[in-house]
């Protein structure tokens, strides 16, 4: 590739974008929190100078599962193992995206109706880089993080639920 290519876009000679290629906690961010989350704040933490465009996911407690009421989340976590996992996956992002800074923030705890539950970002200097880089760290997330959630519903019935199998092929690494 061009070294004055990034992202399939062309750029003045001599140009260089920022990319990190590796896990760096300056520029990748990772909580695990009883607390509120905070789209605002994950979006500050990737905010960069060089980005183009920051990328969101943002889950939230639905009201029904299934056709019944849900009245809450209840997420449980290994954290030491989560965030293990997590520096896995974020090094596994940087390999396939070019970024310039990503969170990956989840609740645990009790989560009602409405609020949310876990939030993804990602910062690069084009849209394709971040948009599929939260898609592949979302999906990661909920394929490979030791994080656990309950549903109660309604009826005062209670289940624990397990992610569905995830395919992490279609997460294509890009040309750098």
């Amino acid at each position: 590739m061009d070294k004055n290519a990034c992202c399939n876009h062309q750029h003045p000679p001599g140009y260089v974008p920022e990319h990190y290629d590796n896990v760096d906690e300056s520029h990748d961010h990772f909580l695990i929190s009883s607390e509120p989350l905070s789209l605002d704040r994950a979006c500050a933490l990737v905010r960069n100078d060089a980005a183009g465009a920051i990328s969101t996911f943002e889950g939230t407690t639905r009201s029904t599962f299934d056709g019944k009421g849900v009245v809450r989340l209840e997420y449980q976590a290994y954290e030491d193992m989560a965030k293990k996992e997590w520096l896995k996956i974020t090094q596994e992002a940087r390999s396939k995206y070019h970024l310039l800074g990503t969170v990956m923030h989840h609740r645990v705890g009790e989560v009602a109706v409405g609020q949310t539950s876990v939030i993804v970002a990602a910062s690069s200097a084009h849209r394709a880089d971040a948009i599929n880089a939260v898609h592949f760290l979302i999906d990661s997330l909920k394929d490979r993080l030791p994080i656990w959630k309950k549903e109660l519903l309604e009826d005062g019935t209670d289940t624990w639920k397990q992610n569905e199998p995830v395919n992490l092929d279609i997460h294509q690494a890009t040309a750098h």
